[in-house]
């Protein structure tokens, strides 16, 4: 169980939500909508346990958590807009240093496995700077299938993928709550997400 209670954020003077509430049960998913600026990173970065909130709580597993609490962040997976990649490394080489600043060690063998499955096998050897948007963003969908943790947060995860790439990663949330996985993620666009489990929130 994820839930906040009537968190609010601030960005210098400026309020960028206040009142936030919602409780979320394995198996669901949160999509978070709203206008640049309305504070949906914030919010992601919150939940992470990277960000202290204005006001409010955050209750992960029905324990209330301090801000920057080290069981966010052992339990969360976030998933930043702009992916992490060092462009003099190749695709494979990235996705084992993510694996290992998460704690965890993936073999060369599941790195490949990772990456023939977001169809980026034959570009692993290549250097992150050459690849286009879409073959970075799906470096990252590859991270999500090493990296086990509950709590996915996913920030504009939709951004640059294509209608392939767009599907896989329904899928893989589809999967991952199929899993008893819980998923936040901001969005400016239609996900092809499962209805019966998706709730949406909408910041102003």
């Amino acid at each position: 169980m994820l839930e906040v209670q009537n968190l609010a954020a601030r960005r210098g003077y400026s309020t960028l939500f206040a009142g936030v509430s919602f409780r979320l049960a394995q198996g669901r998913v949160l999509t978070l909508t709203g206008p640049n600026g309305s504070g949906k990173t914030t919010l992601l970065r919150i939940l992470a346990g990277l960000t202290a909130p204005w006001e409010g709580v955050v209750c992960w597993r029905d324990e209330v958590l301090a801000p920057f609490a080290p069981r966010l962040r052992q339990d969360a997976l976030l998933a930043a807009h702009v992916p992490a990649l060092k462009d003099e490394l190749t695709a494979g080489e990235n996705l084992t240093f993510q694996c290992a600043l998460a704690g965890q060690s993936a073999s060369a063998a599941e790195v490949r496995h990772a990456l023939d499955a977001v169809a980026l096998d034959a570009a692993r050897a290549l250097p992150a700077g050459v690849l286009s948007q879409g073959q970075r963003r799906r470096i990252g969908l590859a991270r999500l299938m090493l990296v086990k943790r509950p709590l996915w947060l996913l920030d504009e995860p939709a951004t640059a993928l294509d209608a392939a790439g767009l599907a896989l990663l329904g899928q893989m949330i589809g999967d991952h709550v199929d899993n008893g996985g819980i998923v936040v993620a901001t969005t400016h666009q239609s996900l092809a997400l499962p209805v019966d489990c998706t709730t949406a929130l909408a910041l102003a």
